[in-house]
This record gives C-alpha cells, structure tokens and sequence, in this order.
C-alpha cells in the first residue's frame, strides 16, 4: 500500500531532497502563472481614483472599491512573500519548510483573490445594472470561484486518497 505521507514512495526515483526541488519547482511554476495576472490587476486598481469617472461612485461603491483594492494588494504580498522564505532561507537546508510555506501563501492567496474578482464584478456590476445586479453577478462568480478553486479539487482529492486506499 502507498505510503499517504508520500505517495511517489516507489514511483519515483528521486530522493527526499530531489522532491523538494521539484515540489519547489512546480509551486514556482504556478505562482508565475498567478502572479502576472494579479499584478496586473492590482496596478489597474491603483489608477482607477485617477479616472473622471471614479467620482460618480457612491459611498458604498468607494467602499467596495477600497477593500477590493486593499485585497487586492494583500493578495500580490501573498503571492511574492515565497520569494522572501527563499531568500531568508536560501542555503540553509530548509527546502522543506519553504515548500509548506510557500504553499500556505499561494492557498491564502487564492482565497484572497477570489475575494478580488468576485468584489470587482460587484463593484462594475453595481455601477453598471444597479445594487442588486451587482450583488447577484459577484455572489455568483464567488460560488464558481469556490467550485473551481476549492470544491472540485477537493472532491478529486478525496477519490484519489479513496483509491489508493482501496489498491493492495
């Protein structure tokens, strides 16, 4: 039976520190594909207040506006903070506690960015189509962010933790 702890225990033919490079190395990868898209984002967010436009907004869509944009900052610190780990212990035999660092940052900031789309579809949803409309289509891109980020991986995980279960 696999080993749950580390189930390429046989798969592979690497060691514990070779895991860990690639483990590192395939967090990395994913944190290039977020990391653009949210600095991008967060970049725009800033100009924003400077747009004729932005003093039309209402209290409330300033306010959304402001946390949005707040969440969105949190979200690139998150993001760029496996950098600094790597730098705080670059050469000190720690591959394993940067991997689970890094890897607690990228899932926070996931949840942190998907309070950032779905608010920005609140925010232009509530400019453009009113309170209501606002509050459905950021409500709704909440829920297919928490389908696609969270639920659906979770259900595979747990299949998969289920057939390794049931292997001899």
């Amino acid at each position: 039976m696999p080993d749950p702890v580390d189930p390429y225990t046989g798969l592979r033919n690497e060691t514990p520190t070779e895991r860990m490079d690639r483990n590192w190395a395939e967090l990395l990868q994913e944190l290039r594909v977020v990391q653009t898209g949210v600095q991008l984002l967060t970049a725009f967010l800033l100009t924003v207040p400077f747009q004729a436009r932005f003093e039309e907004l209402d209290r409330y869509q300033v306010t959304v506006y402001a946390v949005v944009l707040l969440l969105a900052v949190v979200a690139l610190v998150l993001f760029i903070a496996p950098v600094g780990y790597h730098r705080a212990l670059f050469r000190q035999q720690s591959k394993g506690r940067l991997v689970a660092a890094g890897t607690a940052f990228t899932k926070v900031g996931l949840a942190v960015l998907g309070a950032v789309v779905s608010g920005g579809v609140l925010l232009v949803v509530d400019v453009i189509g009113g309170r209501t409309a606002g509050w459905g289509a950021g409500g709704a891109v909440a829920a297919l962010i928490a389908l696609c980020w969270y639920v659906l991986p979770r259900r595979v995980l747990r299949q998969v933790l289920a057939s390794r279960r049931e292997q001899p």
